[in-house]
């Protein structure tokens, strides 16, 4: 099996250290609802796991949630509420949209809060062996003392000091020094430490949680790209520095990002569709196939006709499944599964070819299709076709989409309402939108006529 591996910019053998792969993926800063970009990385990453898994490896899998850093904080005294209160909601709905997903819970979820103990034990050895310095509370990483920082995203301390600044405020010996731990602010949860009261820093967190639940060196660390630089790079310098220049990752997995026109989508910008409001119009296997249809280091580009297009192949998928012959009526072969097996496992294998292995699945719906119409026996072919849809997170469930048998009469009463609604009988029209929305199904009009789909 071949991974890229961002930290070698190459492919590599995966070798995992022992029976056990290890990997973290950096989770989410629950202080609003998860968004697409979200969704892509997490899916893949939860693909990452089923077939490690496929292919008879245990895995060990954690996964953080920042619940304390400055935009929770900056909503939290925005909205009146404790930072709890609201970490605990997002965090809650968060775990609500995973499930909705179908992706695998991780085996930890550790919590910023939780792990202060370690996250101290951490920032007081790095004090100890002269990688970090306490000013007024604070207390800062000398990333001067790393020879090799920006070995992740190969770039030189000298190329990176031209968009660095200092704040106001701090008092770096180096623009390029990053907080470990922050002096205490009014209105700010903080903890006791040997510098005076005071939080976390971002980077120091994850280190922490990854080093206590999985040890000095994992297998594979995943996150989006815009992860690389700084938080990565970071994450690097302080947990090799503290654990004495033990490899922190052997196996760096970054996804490409999710993007609304040239920009990527992200919280900060607002430019953004959340994973709830995906799931009102679209099926899990849907917008699963949406994440996956595409090499994952690539960006992928949001757009209503891409997720049409998904959910029409969610469809045959589903149409496979659902009509493939149990008994034979014809004499001859069945698709060959072992075949289409083989194909899937060579895509995977290659750096988690998903696009190439969705396209291994359509292959075999179409040869099961063919052999119903034929009479001839296609059981077998359709088990494959469950066993390999599972491994990217496929459920093929029938509850996804409305049944094939409903489906005609709601396009007859949503091709009334074009009727009513150009003979000028609006309220006619409308009542009969309302009617179908409490029935589950949701109506969009659009420039080139309406879409039904149903809720979730």
């Amino acid at each position: 099996m071949q991974v890229y591996n961002t930290l070698s910019g190459r492919k590599e053998e995966l070798v995992p250290q022992g029976d056990e792969v290890t990997m973290y993926v950096c989770g989410i800063n629950p202080y609003s609802d998860a968004h697409i970009g979200h969704a892509m990385s997490y899916i893949f990453f939860d693909v990452v796991r089923r077939y490690l898994e496929y292919r008879g490896y245990r895995v060990r899998h954690v996964q953080n949630v920042t619940d304390i850093e400055d935009n929770i904080i900056a909503t939290a005294n925005r909205l009146g509420i404790s930072v709890k209160e609201l970490t605990e909601e997002y965090t809650e709905r968060y775990f609500q949209d995973m499930e909705a997903l179908n992706i695998l819970p991780a085996h930890v979820y550790p919590r910023a809060m939780g792990e202060i103990d370690k996250i101290l034990e951490m920032v007081r050895g790095l004090e100890e062996k002269g990688f970090a310095y306490a000013v007024e509370g604070n207390v800062y990483f000398r990333v001067r003392n790393v020879p090799d920082y920006g070995k992740l995203s190969h770039r030189s301390l000298e190329s990176m000091m031209a968009g660095a600044r200092i704040e106001a405020g701090e008092q770096k010996e180096h623009p390029m020094d990053f907080v470990l731990w922050k002096a205490a602010k009014p209105g700010e949860p903080s903890w006791d430490s040997p510098w005076g009261k005071g939080r976390p820093g971002w980077h120091i967190e994850c280190s922490a949680m990854s080093l206590k639940y999985l040890g000095d060196t994992i297998d594979i660390h995943g996150g989006g790209q815009d992860l690389v630089f700084p938080h990565h790079e970071n994450e690097i310098a302080q947990s090799e520095s503290f654990t004495g220049k033990k490899p922190f990752v052997k196996y760096w997995l970054h996804n490409g990002l999710v993007q609304l026109g040239e920009e990527k989508m992200s919280k900060s910008l607002g430019n953004l569709i959340t994973i709830r409001e995906a799931l009102e119009r679209y099926s899990p296997d849907a917008i699963r196939i949406f994440a996956l249809n595409s090499y994952y280091r690539r960006p992928l580009t949001y757009s209503e006709e891409v997720l049409e297009a998904a959910e029409r192949g969610a469809e045959r998928l589903r149409q496979a499944a659902r009509t493939a012959r149990s008994a034979a009526t014809a004499a001859g072969p069945g698709p060959n599964s072992a075949e289409f097996r083989e194909r899937f496992i060579q895509a995977m294998d290659d750096d988690f070819g998903t696009a190439q292995a969705i396209a291994v699945l359509f292959d075999l719906a179409r040869q099961i299709n063919r052999a119903d119409e034929a009479g001839v026996d296609a059981s077998d072919a359709r088990n494959t076709l469950l066993e390999l849809s599972s491994v990217l997170g496929l459920t093929l469930r029938e509850a996804d989409v409305p049944s094939t048998g409903a489906a005609p009469f709601i396009d007859l009463l949503v091709a009334t309402r074009a009727r009513l609604r150009q003979a000028g009988h609006y309220q006619l029209a409308d009542e009969l939108r309302d009617r179908l929305g409490e029935l589950g199904i949701a109506l969009e009009d659009t420039p080139q006529g309406t879409i039904w789909k149903q809720k979730r």
